[in-house]
């Protein structure tokens, strides 16, 4: 078996009221002075627990100003914030840009390296200050993940920190908290944590622990992520994608995503397309790229959404792909590139720009030249 190295948060807490659980543990954990990035629309259910901690003599400041897929320009005018203020803790309560952010700035307010000096795999030297996160929403993993991607503005592209140190000290799960997420963005976000599983499980480094995560995962999104885009009140669907969402994340930093995710950026940086609704429509084209690759794996897949009687592999492996396109069409999502008006001249501008994302594309399990993306996206169109 190869090596492999799993690192997850020091606290993992999952359920119902772990928002609450949070405040408990931080006005027990000596820390005085916290800066939370949030988002509007939590404010009201987190306004008791900060008088508390305010009435025990802690000092919390908050942030809303993140946006969907925020610039490193942006979180590094937050950063400025948090340091002017003097936190010595961090907190994210939201979805995944807010909680990327949060490990952003976590990372940087001790530290001496520039942000350019950051960017990549493996180049961040250290984090000393502390670090939670809370989604609320069940989508990018962020908060078990050691990622956190942002839009550089010189270039206008996607880019990653990748590093140990921008796991989170401590990670809350509250399914509670994407009660309230619109059916829209149940299901971008749901199809993002799906997607992560998958491409954990159709990669070339995949690896049997993270297999185990991955199966699992797209299990529980799969059979209920419909449930939670219909009946968003639907509290036992989600608290099944929130847990997919967590497995989804633990799959990121041991074996991470591939050309689903490095064909869908360019869409977001390029054109402001959610992440999740990027990753969604490419989904199926890059699949079907992949299926003469990875024939057994999909068929793996097909048997974990419950894809059962068929004889051979080859088209256990094809169901699965077609269940896959049916269930996303069934969130009223489109499939076709012209239905999110980008420009048919623009493909090949758009290809080379994926071309770039070599970190996750030298995980494809069926290797993707200029030539392979463009026709990715044709077929996309």
């Amino acid at each position: 078996m190869k090596l492999i190295k799993l690192n997850t948060p020091s606290q993992l807490v999952i359920g119902d009221g772990s928002l609450a659980q949070f405040f408990e543990d931080f006005g027990k954990s000596g820390h005085q002075r916290l800066f939370i990035l949030s988002i509007p629309v939590i404010r009201p259910l987190i306004e008791n627990y900060i008088l508390k901690l305010e009435e025990d003599g802690i000092a919390v400041q908050i942030n809303e100003q993140i946006a969907a897929e925020p610039s490193f320009a942006e979180v590094e005018q937050i950063l400025d914030e948090a340091k002017t203020f003097g936190a010595d803790a961090v907190a994210g309560i939201g979805g995944g840009s807010v909680l990327d952010a949060a490990k952003f700035i976590a990372a940087q307010l001790q530290n001496t390296q520039t942000t350019a000096e950051i960017i990549g795999i493996g180049n961040l030297q250290g984090r000393s200050t502390y670090l939670a996160c809370l989604p609320t929403t069940a989508g990018t993993g962020s908060e078990v993940s050691p990622n956190a991607i942002f839009l550089d503005t010189t270039d206008n592209e996607k880019k990653g920190v990748i590093s140990p140190f921008l796991m989170p000290d401590a990670a809350y799960v509250d399914p509670l908290l994407t009660v309230g997420v619109p059916p829209a963005v149940t299901a971008f976000t749901g199809i993002d944590a799906f997607t992560h599983c998958l491409e954990a499980y159709i990669n070339r480094f995949a690896h049997p622990v993270v297999d185990r995560f991955a199966l699992e995962g797209m299990k529980l999104i799969y059979k209920n992520l419909k449930k939670a885009y219909d009946h968003g009140d639907d509290l036992e669907a989600r608290a099944a994608v929130a847990l997919g969402s967590v497995y989804g994340g633990m799959c990121l930093g041991p074996v991470n995503t591939a050309a689903v995710h490095a064909l869908a950026y360019p869409l977001g940086s390029k054109y402001k397309i959610a992440h999740g609704l990027s990753n969604a429509v490419m989904l199926p084209y890059v699949l079907e790229y992949n299926l003469p690759a990875a024939v057994d794996r999909f068929s793996d897949i097909a048997q974990a959404l419950g894809l059962n009687g068929y004889t051979y592999k080859e088209d256990s492996a094809k169901a699965a792909i077609w269940a896959i396109k049916e269930w996303i069409v069934s969130m009223n999502i489109p499939l076709k590139l012209s239905a999110l008006s980008i420009p048919e001249t623009e493909l090949e501008d758009i290809a080379a720009s994926a071309l770039k994302v070599q970190r996750l594309l030298r995980n494809n399990v069926r290797e993707i030249t200029f030539d392979d993306a463009l026709d990715i996206y044709k077929r996309a169109f």
